[in-house]
């Protein structure tokens, strides 16, 4: 009670926040129940019928709701593995460049898309990527090559919005790694140069071993997300040719609760995939533990 009351003006500042996180994310949770019910708006929580698990039992039982998972699952997957390892060469290519001033110019180019929205980047990918005179598909054409319909094929547009998010965000995820470079004792490549080691040498018994551990951590934690393959993505760039390829379990939900109005079915969805996600978190943290020594508490 003393500490609380020497320590009153920083829980204070505090209020807010907390306000905020209450209003925000535990009041809405009241929704949840929605998964259990045939809700309906003009009947409301008090009057809609509960149904059980009916809506999980759909959710299995639907073509469409398991080729979204699927969906999720695979461009998901993709991303994590190629927004791990791009950055971590990325990293390391940059740490060779010895200009300064060099050095700094290409991490400020390369952070830039990272603070652009999917709004702006959807419409420019789209002029960029368009068959009718679309920048891309026009350099296609001086080689030799058809128009490629990136954004209206299924296989191409996974293909697309792996390499876009891997473009958008790999700069800024190359942060990490370039600081765990500069934790690197410089004794050790002064001793290597010593010995004779070429910069191979050194970037493969120095470098690439000093970078494992955070290169696990971050891999671990990334299996969190393995079924948020990015709504503000996939909304701005995906359309009615690509369904069957590129909706995913964001989009799916969005689509059917607000479109078609099935409240209760997205909501099972959701509460699904939140349900996933969380015992994945909770893995991916013990992974991280027991092969990196990570620790959040």
């Amino acid at each position: 009670m003393r500490t609380l009351r020497r320590n009153w003006p920083f829980h204070l500042m505090v209020l807010p926040a907390l306000l905020f996180l209450i209003v925000f994310n535990y009041v809405p949770m009241a929704g949840i129940t929605m998964a259990f019910m045939d809700y309906k708006p003009w009947l409301g929580f008090s009057k809609s019928p509960w149904i059980g698990l009916d809506h999980f039992r759909a959710l299995f039982e639907r073509e469409d709701s398991i080729q979204v998972i699927w969906n999720t699952f695979i461009i998901a997957v993709l991303k994590i593995i190629f927004n791990l390892v791009v950055p971590f060469t990325f990293a390391i290519l940059l740490n060779e460049v010895r200009k300064r001033f060099l050095n700094r110019s290409i991490q400020t180019l390369v952070y830039l898309p990272h603070f652009l929205s999917w709004v702006i980047l959807g419409g420019i990918l789209v002029n960029f990527l368009s068959t009718d005179g679309g920048f891309v598909n026009r350099m296609l054409g001086y080689i030799g090559l058809g128009p490629v319909f990136f954004l209206g094929d299924g296989n191409w547009f996974r293909f697309t919005v792996v390499v876009s998010e891997v473009w958008k965000e790999f700069g800024y995820s190359t942060i990490v790694f370039l600081a765990a470079l500069a934790g690197i004792n410089p004794a050790l490549y002064e001793a290597a140069e010593v010995d004779g080691a070429s910069r191979w040498k050194q970037t493969r018994y120095i470098t690439i071993p000093s970078l494992m551990p955070i290169a696990v951590v971050v891999g671990t934690l990334s299996l969190g997300n393995i079924l948020n393959a990015g709504f503000d993505q996939i909304f701005n760039l995906y359309n009615s040719l690509v369904m069957d390829k590129g909706d995913i379990i964001d989009t799916f939900v969005y689509r059917t609760a607000i479109i078609e109005g099935d409240f209760g079915f997205a909501t099972a969805v959701g509460l699904f995939k939140s349900v996933i996600s969380m015992i994945l978190i909770v893995i991916s943290y013990r992974l991280a533990y027991r092969w990196a020594n990570y620790r959040v508490f």
